[in-house]
């Protein structure tokens, strides 16, 4: 069997869908009824009931239609064997400091990988009823409407978004210094505190190119997929390959992707004074 034959790929996009669905309503039934937050041992990295309800119901439908696949989820951790060439990569409530807060930027993020290239992609936001879906050669959409990248070939005439990794108060590697650089370089740079969010927001060409560091494969395997499908391009910080294990991400419409790259570099040796 292809693995990545259309009928197939059609098939996990949908049962994605359907847990992506289903976690979203949980989401919202537990809206503004949190009783416990907690942190799961560094400063900012919350976990509520919320996370791990919405967790367990997109495992109980991805593991009901494909109970040999391997799972990769923030809340669970990795299932399955290492050699597994299906991998689920989960994250049952991106944004969990938004949600905890009551700031209504969130989503569930449900990706495929597929012999470790990410084949499958749904986010769905159920604040703003949107829905993300894409798989690989099968293009991307939004509520069922295709989706593109935005035309923009300037960085000077750019929107960006960035984020801040939990680790940002015990490292210099703390991309503040970026942020900073590239607000004076564009028209303006954005955080949105949930990472596939951002990358569905360049899909969609709202957003033109976005930066970030220590991610992990559950905030962005859904992302990728959905972006390079709507035309975009994901690398590393200087244009190689993305490793998905680095924590590091830059994806662009391709238009500014070189000149986005190049600042980033530049702002190694830029210095804020505070």
């Amino acid at each position: 069997m292809d693995r990545r034959s259309p009928e197939e790929l059609a098939n996990y996009l949908d049962i994605a869908t359907t847990a992506a669905l289903a976690a979203g309503a949980i989401l919202l039934d537990n809206w503004g009824k949190l009783e416990k937050i907690e942190e799961k041992g560094r400063a900012g990295d919350l976990v509520t009931q919320a996370d791990r309800d919405s967790e367990k119901e997109v495992l109980r439908i991805i593991q009901r239609h494909y109970p040999g696949h391997g799972i990769l989820a923030e809340e669970s951790g990795r299932w399955g064997e290492k050699d597994n060439p299906y991998l689920w990569a989960i994250d049952p409530l991106d944004g969990t400091t938004n949600y905890a807060h009551g700031y209504p930027i969130a989503c569930v993020s449900i990706g495929l990988l597929i012999d470790g290239i990410p084949s499958v992609g749904v986010i769905y936001n159920p604040f703003r009823n949107e829905l993300f879906r894409g798989a690989k050669d099968l293009g991307a959409t939004v509520n069922h409407r295709p989706i593109k990248v935005s035309t923009t070939v300037e960085l000077a005439k750019s929107l960006l978004v960035s984020g801040f990794a939990y680790d940002r108060r015990e490292t210099d590697d703390n991309n503040y210094a970026q942020f900073c650089y590239l607000t004076h370089l564009t028209q303006g740079v954005r955080r949105s505190g949930s990472a596939a969010l951002d990358l569905a927001d360049v899909a969609c060409g709202r957003i033109d190119g976005y930066w970030e560091r220590g991610l992990k494969p559950w905030d962005v395997v859904a992302g990728i997929l959905i972006l390079e499908e709507a035309g975009g391009k994901v690398t590393a910080y200087d244009r190689t390959p993305i490793d998905l294990q680095s924590g590091r991400l830059l994806a662009t419409n391709g238009e500014i992707h070189s000149p986005l790259s190049l600042a980033l570099q530049e702002s190694q040796a830029w210095k804020i004074q505070f």
